[in-house]
């Protein structure tokens, strides 16, 4: 059957405090998750045949593949990359994500919300909230999500060339201990993401793209373990001017914040 392409949209992580460590090896967060437009696309289309057949990046260990054996429904998958791979928007978990709510929808399985996210926990971190479908205040490892309604914004979004080991980034901040913020309400530009030091420390190409953004705008800061830095704006037309002057060698791109995951009508 001919592929039917669903929307993988990308985060941002308006701050992130790292609470402390757990004894199973992970870390306490709390964070704002911020939906916005900048999107991968998956491509599905149903199987006869029980097979689950991929093309895209990382074969068989892509997280979109490994989605589709969670539900064990044949599918044709294919991946469109939009977002930056290891820059801490959420990319692979968005993917899986939308596999989910997909096959869920195509095969008709009536799985609920909460049932989805489970299932998402065991791909990563992330994927619950994609599933979940709403900007979130998240604590725990990131699975204990409460909705917030946050004013529109646009963000200006720099993609260093670097692809950001998550887990290093993690182990190289071991001792951190920040204070947890009483939300709701959240403002813009509270808190700071408490993984930037140590990787601004080990990868240049950050911290020279952090080191610009803020010339201009103090409250820039990174998302998730990197690599991305972002700013935020009230208008369009004030993202894209600062866009424009990007220096040479930078990259980067303009997205508006979402309400809302775009597939999130798939599931109750």
């Amino acid at each position: 059957m001919e592929l039917t392409w669903y929307p993988a949209p990308g985060k941002l992580n308006l701050f992130l405090h790292v609470l402390g460590r757990r004894p199973d090896g992970y870390h306490d967060l709390q964070s704002v998750f911020r939906l916005v437009d900048q999107a991968d696309r998956v491509g599905v289309a149903p199987r006869k045949d029980g097979r689950i057949v991929f093309d895209g990046p990382f074969g068989e260990d892509n997280l979109c593949v490994r989605a589709a054996r969670l539900l064990g429904k044949g599918c044709d998958l294919a991946l469109e990359k939009n977002l930056p791979v290891g820059g801490g928007m959420g990319g692979g978990s968005s993917d899986a994500a939308t596999v989910l709510l997909a096959l869920n929808r195509i095969y008709g399985l009536g799985l609920k919300r909460e049932n989805l996210q489970s299932l998402g926990a065991k791909l990563g971190a992330d994927v619950p909230f994609f599933i979940y479908g709403r900007n979130a205040l998240a604590e725990g490892i990131g699975e204990r999500l409460e909705a917030l309604d946050l004013p529109s914004a646009w963000y200006l979004v720099i993609t260093p060339q670097v692809s950001v080991s998550t887990k290093e980034t993690f182990e190289s901040s071991l001792t951190l201990r920040s204070k947890r913020l009483k939300i709701p309400p959240f403002f813009s530009g509270q808190g700071t993401n408490d993984l930037e030091p140590a990787v601004v420390a080990r990868y240049p190409e950050v911290a020279a793209s952090l080191a610009w953004l803020k010339q201009h705008r103090p409250q820039a800061r990174m998302t998730g373990s990197g690599a991305c830095v972002f700013a935020e704006f009230e208008t369009e037309n004030e993202a894209r001017a600062l866009h424009a002057t990007l220096p040479g060698g930078m990259q980067g791109f303009v997205a508006r914040g979402l309400e809302q995951h775009p597939l999130r009508a798939f599931v109750d």
